[in-house]
């Protein structure tokens, strides 16, 4: 009997909830469709390349503040500057090892055949994806409002191919490389980025109307993923009237997806114009590695003064080592930084020469450190 009861118990203990007892959906809100892993909590380790110029100062001040908060992250230091001909094999062993880095600027010699070690970690590892997300931070005076841009650049291919060559003396050709993969690659990344951020507009730059089979096919690309996203609005503008619009009204802007070249040039434009490059957070993703760094350098990088004096602004590495903590699976010690960063840059009392402060590096970090939570 007692066996034949226990169904009838429980239909009575979970009866059913009447419909008008239930909560109205918001029809201006979609459920949540996607939950990241949860991480296990253990000590992960990263790959540390401090870089040249104002790297080492800045990523001396990401290494402080970790400690302060007692992030679950630890640093394998390695020493490699931008003069070098190729990334030393054991960092690249590394990063695949760890699958994550954090690294300061280095520094591309002009000229003289030297390839850039930024460009070859990214072909190495295939970081197909580079992201820059511009944003005005509370308390920062800058020349428009509202803006809050994600810039989403191809990354291994376009202009930054590398091939060059001389075809008789005084004449150079320099191939420019498109291809249908790697337009589609990141396009899906770029509206998957946009939908799980619950982002409203996808914009493709490009220069179609002159390079008509290179940019065409990255625009074919762009439309064809686009059809899979119709709850998303996507656009397409011309790189040339994209820079005169980013400058006069920016804020019309949410995602943009481009080619190499053109994703550099528009992410140091956007970062100018919300608050300058040393407050941008950037990285550098692929299938099974990250690279976290500044988001726009725009010449910091070998910045002599900066490091002498130093006085180099820590804030953009300081962000993206917040954006590496979630890619870590971290993401309350991310929001204790990016919080702790915010408290300081809108207090406005220890600010770095770019802000319109005369706070040294380490007055900031200091400063960082009181305010975590």
């Amino acid at each position: 009997m007692a066996r034949r009861t226990l169904p009838i118990l429980k239909n009575l203990t979970h009866r059913p909830t009447p419909a008008h007892f239930l909560p109205k959906p918001d029809p201006n809100t979609r459920s949540v469709t996607y939950m990241p892993r949860p991480g296990d909590g253990a000590p992960r380790p990263v790959t540390l390349i401090p870089g040249d110029g104002i790297g080492p100062l800045v990523t001396n001040a990401v290494e402080q503040v970790m400690e302060a908060m007692h992030a679950p992250v630890y640093f394998e230091r390695y020493d490699v500057h931008g003069d070098l001909k190729r990334v030393p094999p054991e960092v690249i062993e590394s990063i695949r090892k760890n699958k994550v880095c954090l690294k300061g600027g280095l520094k591309t010699p002009m000229g003289g055949g030297v390839s850039s070690l930024n460009v070859q970690l990214r072909k190495e590892l295939d970081l197909y994806a580079s992201l820059v997300n511009c944003f005005n931070l509370p308390g920062l005076p800058t020349r428009h409002e509202n803006v809050d841009i994600v810039v989403i650049r191809e990354n291994t291919e376009g202009e930054y191919a590398g091939l060059e060559h001389e075809v008789v003396p005084g004449v150079v050709e320099s191939l420019k490389v498109i291809t249908k993969f790697c337009s589609e690659r990141i396009a899906k990344y770029a509206f998957e980025y946009a939908y799980l951020n619950n982002r409203k507009k996808v914009t493709a730059v490009h220069k179609a109307n002159i390079m008509k089979l290179a940019d065409g096919l990255f625009l074919e690309s762009c439309r064809e993923v686009a059809k899979k996203y119709p709850s998303i609005n996507y656009n397409e503008i011309i790189v040339d009237n994209c820079c005169m619009q980013l400058v006069s009204k920016p804020e019309q802007f949410d995602v943009m997806v481009t080619p190499n070249l053109y994703g550099n040039l528009v992410a140091n434009t956007a970062a100018g114009i919300a608050g300058g490059t040393g407050v941008m957070p950037g990285g550098n993703v692929g299938a099974d590695h990250a690279v976290f760094e500044q988001g726009a350098s725009a010449g910091n990088v070998g910045n002599e003064k900066l490091w002498e004096q130093k006085k180099a602004n820590p804030v953009a590495l300081l962000l993206s080592s917040a954006m590496m903590l979630r890619h870590l699976q971290f993401p309350s010690f991310a929001d204790r930084l990016e919080t702790a960063v915010k408290r300081v840059i809108s207090e406005g009392k220890y600010r770095t020469k770019d802000l319109g402060g005369v706070s040294s590096t380490q007055e900031v970090v200091d400063a960082v450190v009181a305010n975590l939570d």
